[in-house]
């Protein structure tokens, strides 16, 4: 039996179309370094690695700098299960910090909230894609703006199936977040966290045990640690591994250097994921067919890769 088609770490915000941030740019005076989409694409899109996770994080900039109001935010959403239903998907879930989203233009995050769901599910209804959403915390801003952005996701908690942490990991480390992912618990929300990106196995550590991760963005800095990686593979946490963009932070060399074959190899419930593939200018198609065989995997391993994220995915069944 084929695998369904599975994207399980999916920006939103990392996935809006070069000709709509052009559009909205026009729409609602936005001036952009450029006017034409062939001269805006190395502003949107990675070409070469960045030096670091927030230097990637930079590339948001003009994906985020034209959400001028609620409508924009429901477009794009609308928009990213539309691209999902183009690429053959048959499941994602996707993921956004309605403060990050907010911010630019000083919008109400909770009418970020409630434009995105609104959004997604008139695609749902129009492309018969199956979609999650996943609520982010922006560890970024500090725990004190966390404690606002959990209030609103919560107050929307019956469109959402988990609440993630991403952002400046090495700065802002899980102990800050202990008591917001103990309150998304209570509210039978599901974890998944970034960690062992842009920070060590110790993240994923912290992720875990202060957080209560049941999956974890990323985790390519797992394989530091063997302790570390025969817990993974005991209580079958997830990992969501994303072959080109751990490049393109330069989170790893290459695809030859990405751990992902060795948690195969290992059983470790890795799969197969794109993050942001509007800034990366890569899909769920190109890391399975390109990315996958250049990082060692073998056809059964993606296989197995795929199999683990319908096993692992918070809505699937």
């Amino acid at each position: 039996m084929t695998e369904p088609r599975i994207d399980l770490h999916r920006h939103l915000d990392g996935n809006i179309r070069l000709a709509t941030i052009l559009d909205l740019a026009r729409q609602h005076g936005v001036e952009l370094p450029a006017t034409d989409a062939e001269t805006m694409r190395p502003h949107v899109i990675i070409t070469e690695p960045a030096p670091g996770l927030m230097a990637f994080i930079e590339k948001f900039r003009w994906s985020v700098g034209v959400l001028a109001d609620p409508d924009a935010c429901r477009r794009v959403a609308y928009e990213n299960v539309a691209d999902a239903k183009n690429e053959g998907l048959d499941y994602v879930e996707l993921r956004f910090s309605p403060w990050f989203m907010a911010q630019p233009f000083g919008l109400n995050p909770q009418a970020v909230v409630e434009a995105v769901a609104e959004g997604v599910e008139q695609g749902r209804k129009e492309f018969g894609v199956k979609v999650a959403l996943i609520g982010i915390l922006s560890r970024t801003y500090g725990a004190d703006i966390a404690w606002k952005e959990l209030e609103v996701l919560l107050a929307c908690r019956g469109e959402l199936v988990a609440i993630d942490l991403a952002g400046d990991e090495p700065n802002f480390p899980a102990g800050l977040f202990k008591k917001h992912f103990a309150r998304v618990r209570e509210a039978g929300l599901r974890v998944t966290i970034h960690a062992g990106e842009a920070a060590g196995p110790e993240s994923v550590w912290e992720a875990i045990r202060l957080l209560g991760a049941e999956r974890i963005g990323h985790g390519v800095r797992s394989i530091e640690d063997p302790a570390l990686l025969d817990f993974l593979l005991e209580r079958r946490i997830g990992l969501e591994c994303c072959l080109t963009s751990n490049i393109q932070t330069s989170t790893v060399r290459g695809y030859a250097s990405h751990p992902l074959r060795r948690f195969l190899e290992l059983g470790l419930a890795a799969t197969i994921n794109t993050d942001d593939p509007g800034i990366s200018g890569i899909d769920l198609e190109h890391e399975l067919t390109h990315a996958a065989p250049a990082a060692g995997l073998t056809p059964e391993q993606i296989r197995q890769a795929r199999s683990n994220a319908a096993e692992l995915a918070f809505d699937w069944k």
